[in-house]
Parts: C-alpha cells; sequence; structure tokens
C-alpha cells in the first residue's frame, strides 16, 4: 500500500475504527514518508519525539495558513483556537503559558487528589445503581464524561449544571480539529465557538467584579499579560480540552480492561499498579491519534529533506505501536519497562493537564474494578468517527 493510500484510508469515513493495520503499512515507508510536495507523515516513535521538540517546527498558527492559503480568512472556531495555547507559537505561546501552568503545578495536582478520589467515589455509586436494575448502561454518559468535566469545572470556578451543555458544544468545536469534516460540522463548530466565548465572556465579567480561588479569575487578574481575546479563548481550550482527552482515555482504557480480563484482574488485586496501567492504556490506545507540525525553514528529518512551510502529519498513535521502540507493541503488556506513550505530545506543546488526567484514570480504574468485579461490554457501543481525538461516542456496559 502506497503512502497516500494509506493516508487516504485513514482519513475516509470509518477509516479510524482500526488504524493500527493501516499504521503498520505506512511504516514501512520508513519513519518518515511524503505525500507530496508540501504535505508528510512520520510514523516513527523517535522522529516523532524528535519533531515535537524541535523548536524549527510550528503548530499551525495564523502566519502559516496566511502563507499556504492566500486570502484565506477564519471562522470564529478557527479564531477561538488560534488565538489559545493550542495554535500558538513562541514567544507568545510562552507567555499564555505562564499563568496557566501554575494551576497544573505537579503539586497542585497532587492537592486536587482528594477531590478528585470523592468525585470518582461518587459516579462510581452512581453508576452502580444504574446499572442495579440490570439494564445496560452508558459508561460515557454516566461515568466517564462527568468525572472529568466536573473536575475542570471545579478549576475554572463553572457550575457544573451546565455540563451536559459543554458536551455537546465540545463535540461541535473538536470537529475542525480533524482532517477531514463537512460543512455543517464548521457551521456546527462556529456556533459553538461563538456560544462559548458568549458564555465565559459572562463568567469573566464576574470574576472582574468578584474573584475568587479558580483559574479564571487568575487569568483575569493577569491583566495585560493576555488580551480578552486570549482569555477566552485559553478557557475555552481548558473547558474543552480538560474532559475530552480524559473522556476518551477512560472509554478507551475500560475496552481493554474488559478485554484483557486477566490484566483486569491483577489491576483489581494490586491498585498500585494503576500508575503502569495508565501508562500502557495511554500508548494502547490513545485518545490523541494525531497532531501536526509545519517547517519553519528547510529541514531533513529521517534523511528525508522538508522544504519550508511544509507540514508533516504526526501520527502519534503510530508511534505509540512501533516496533523500533516498543517489543511485541500490538500487545496489551502493562508490565512492560519505559513506556513514555506519546499520547500527550512533547515540548513546548507538552500537554498542560496531562498529570490531572492520568491522575483521574489511575483513581478511575481501581475504583470501577473492584467496585464490579462482573462487569462486562453490552452490544450497541459507538466509536465517533474520528482520529485526532479517538473515542466513543456511546459505550453500553452491563453486569454479568
Amino acid at each position: 500500500m502506497e503512502a497516500g493510500e494509506a493516508i487516504g484510508r485513514l482519513l475516509e469515513p470509518g477509516g479510524s475504527a482500526d488504524p493500527y493495520p493501516i499504521y503498520a503499512a505506512l511504516r514501512k515507508h520508513g519513519p518518515v514518508a511524503r505525500l507530496d510536495d508540501r504535505l508528510f507523515v512520520a510514523s516513527g516513535y523517535s522522529v516523532i519525539t524528535e519533531l515535537l521538540r524541535d523548536p524549527r517546527m510550528r503548530v499551525q498558527d495564523e502566519d502559516y495558513v496566511r502563507r499556504v492559503v492566500p486570502g484565506w480568512e477564519p471562522g470564529e472556531a478557527e479564531r477561538a483556537l488560534m488565538a489559545s495555547l493550542l495554535q500558538v507559537n513562541p514567544p507568545d505561546h510562552t507567555r499564555l503559558r505562564r499563568v496557566v501552568s501554575g494551576a497544573f503545578t505537579p503539586r497542585r495536582v497532587a492537592q486536587m487528589r482528594d477531590a478528585v478520589q470523592t468525585q470518582a467515589q461518587k459516579h462510581t455509586a452512581y453508576l452502580g445503581h444504574l446499572l442495579g436494575s440490570g439494564e445496560p448502561v452508558d459508561f460515557m454518559a454516566d461515568f466517564a464524561f462527568p468525572l472529568p468535566v466536573r473536575v475542570i469545572c471545579a478549576l475554572l470556578g463553572v457550575p457544573v449544571m451546565e455540563q451536559a451543555w459543554f458536551r455537546e458544544q465540545a463535540t461541535a468545536l473538536t470537529a475542525i480539529l480533524e482532517y477531514r469534516f463537512n460543512e455543517s460540522e464548521l457551521d456546527s463548530a462556529n456556533r459553538a465557538a461563538t456560544d462559548l466565548a458568549a458564555y465565559f465572556g459572562e463568567l469573566v465579567e464576574r470574576r472582574r467584579a468578584e474573584p475568587t480561588d479558580d483559574l479564571t479569575s487568575a487569568l483575569v487578574a493577569a491583566g495585560e499579560g493576555y488580551s480578552e481575546t486570549e482569555v477566552l479563548s485559553t478557557l475555552v481550550l481548558l473547558l474543552v480540552a480538560g474532559f475530552e482527552t480524559t473522556t476518551s482515555l477512560l472509554g478507551n482504557g475500560l475496552v481493554v480492561l474488559l478485554e484483557h480480563p486477566e490484566a483486569a484482574a491483577a489491576l483489581r488485586a494490586d491498585e498500585g499498579l494503576a500508575e503502569r496501567y495508565v501508562e500502557e492504556l495511554l500508548r494502547f490506545d490513545a485518545p490523541v491519534q494525531l497532531t501536526s507540525r509545519w517547517c519553519h525553514e528547510a529541514v531533513t528529518v529521517a534523511g528525508t529533506p522538508i522544504p519550508a512551510y511544509a507540514e508533516i502529519m504526526l501520527l502519534l498513535g503510530a508511534g505509540n505501536r512501533d516496533p523500533e521502540r516498543f517489543e511485541d507493541p500490538d500487545a496489551f503488556n502493562p508490565l512492560r519497562d519505559a513506556i513514555q506513550p506519546l499520547s500527550f505530545g512533547a515540548g513546548a506543546h507538552y500537554c498542560l493537564g496531562a498529570a490531572l488526567a492520568r491522575m483521574e484514570a489511575q483513581i478511575a480504574f481501581p475504583l470501577l474494578l473492584n467496585r464490579f468485579p462482573t462487569l462486562r461490554l453490552a452490544d450497541g457501543a459507538q466509536r465517533r468517527d474520528r482520529l485526532t481525538l479517538r473515542g466513543y461516542a456511546s459505550l453500553p456496559v452491563a453486569l454479568a
């Protein structure tokens, strides 16, 4: 299979259902493959790590898009994301990240552990109540989504009563992170960006009048360090990123554990293994499979010359299954050494909330396995037809 054909299959409808055989086909073309003069794809672990850390590699900001698409004007969704940490390069990225990073230091995350534990126990109890009916329950709607959204809402100072609305807006907005989306999805993304900006605009005004001990107040207090657009875009990003990745990690991870009962039994017997299990779950079926970088100047990567302003698709999910890095990469083995998955990126844009997402999963999985030792997958699971953010739309589970 040619590299271009492999990428075509990966991005076509249904192509993300099982991307791993396609990744294997791509790796036969080397760690970096040329698709055309301006588009390349990286599938090797070491190359992806190198590119994520290389300061010559930039995220797709307005400067890049205007150079390659003359006359381009962003819609509301693109404007919101391009003003956020996600698609801003240094030195602006460094300035914006400075204030936000204070909320995600190892010390601050550790201080949140008791609160996360309490929320996880509450949602586990609620899930048990629902499962008691004997009917299948949607794990995504009743656990995987509400747990992380409550955690990020508490961090931002946002009322959790809005959580169902937040999920709808996040689903709509993140469609534009995919390489393939249609006009109706773009329209929905623009509406979501507008509505979220309006919501956070009102919250910012309330925090200006009455500051509290939350991240929104900290951003408002940063004053001249942030423009109004940057504040709103950062809040939108933190909300969406704060639960989207963790929700998919919980859903993807539960499926893997229930499909590997011996591994699940080992974690049930020894909760101290949770950290290693979560790292392997992140590697084995990452909630973020794809990101990209563009070359600020001409470079040569793994012997492949890449011109300035070319784009490189970084297949994080492929790197996580690279046999040059991991022995028997298609096997789920939480006891393997030095896992270090690519799922949260690396370098300047390493995911700010990685430690918090890991902690939530490390708490949740042992709780679930011990509270529901006969939990099983029920019929009707539906994956979202997305590759960048790979996860389930619904995941019915039941008690055996």
